[in-house]
């Protein structure tokens, strides 16, 4: 059985990076973890739950987590980021290392200020269904 959960992160972060529009934002600031000191405004892949499905070819249920990092004054950019990372995602065919979504979709997104009131967040959920090619 293929590793999903790595195949489907290497597919968001390369559609990620690739995508103008998000780029325009963020530039490539795409991260696992963020380096401590990262230029925002950035997105960082958070949580990723997953269950195997009883599917032929091996299918896995996974649930990703991304959140977005500005310092911009006001949420704009922070819903800006949101937006830019549905539109790039939402109901897309991705695939990676003998792995392809079946299906993918953001399923929720929120926008919050930190409570410093210095950073505004946006966190992007997406659930995909993984398959092996």
């Amino acid at each position: 059985m293929r590793d999903h959960e790595s195949a489907l992160q290497k597919a968001v972060v390369a559609a990620l990076k690739a995508d103008p529009a998000l780029s325009a934002l963020i530039q490539e600031r795409v991260y696992d973890q963020a380096p401590e000191g990262a230029l925002c405004p950035y997105l960082a892949l958070g949580r990723c739950e997953s269950r195997p499905l009883a599917a032929d070819g091996g299918g896995v249920e996974q649930r990703l987590t991304l959140t977005g990092v500005s310092r911009f004054a006001g949420s704009e950019e922070a819903k800006a980021m949101a937006a830019a990372v549905r539109a790039c995602l939402h109901e897309t065919t991705l695939e990676a290392d003998g792995v392809r979504t079946a299906t993918l979709r953001a399923t929720f997104a929120d926008v919050f200020r930190a409570g410093d009131g210095r950073r505004t967040y946006a966190v992007v959920r997406l659930r995909a269904v993984t398959e092996e090619i």
